[in-house]
């Protein structure tokens, strides 16, 4: 029986965030209402509100299912056999991914209220998921403590830049593309920082 229950959330929560991101398509998210999201989603407001406090939650829920699949990534990653460069930012390519599908989607938040909370979300979660490849690729026998934090902020501002620039002038490039470059650039700044 819990098991039946767990899909029938999991079914309904994607119904929500499905509306959420079809409506947000359409209109932006700020005009989007909790009401228009349940009827999109053929439920009721009350089956709404049993699941999330607001829009705003719904939106930033979708952040930490991104996270889950990110970190299972990278995970993945680093269980593989071979050379360093392949194991570490094994999470990258799922983020290009990630975000060139629902890149209408950011760029109806851009310079909303909601597109400043979706980009702090996602600039926390690039700073998370680089600072544990960070520990990885440099332990503390390998790395001042003191180097690292910087080392975690250059390579994440650097994804995330990548990102944005990539949404913003829409180049003509893959998530492939993408990854292959941030992955050719952040290598040289890990092997700057370990000493000699």
């Amino acid at each position: 029986m819990a098991a039946h229950e767990d899909r029938r959330i999991q079914r309904t929560r994607q119904l929500l965030r499905g509306s959420l991101l079809a409506l947000v398509r359409e209109k932006g998210f700020e005009a989007v209402s909790v009401q228009e999201i349940a009827d999109r989603a053929n439920v009721g407001r009350s089956t709404f509100y049993a699941h999330y406090s607001d829009k705003e939650e719904l939106l930033l829920h979708g952040f930490d299912e991104l996270r889950t699949l990110l970190r299972q990534r990278q995970r993945e990653a680093r269980s593989r056999p071979g050379e360093r460069s392949a194991q570490l930012f094994g999470f990258s390519r799922e983020l290009f991914e990630h975000v060139g599908h629902h890149r209408d989607v950011f760029h109806a938040m851009v310079g909303k209220r909601s597109g400043a909370a979706v980009q702090q979300r996602l600039q926390n979660l690039v700073i998370d998921l680089v600072r544990d490849d960070v520990k990885l690729a440099l332990p503390p026998s390998r790395a001042k403590a003191t180097q690292r934090e910087p080392l975690v902020r250059f390579i994440a501002g650097a994804l995330f830049g990548l990102l944005a620039w990539w949404l913003d002038e829409q180049p003509n490039l893959s998530p492939d593309d993408m990854d292959r470059s941030f992955r050719q650039l952040a290598a040289p700044a890990l092997d700057a920082a370990a000493p000699m």
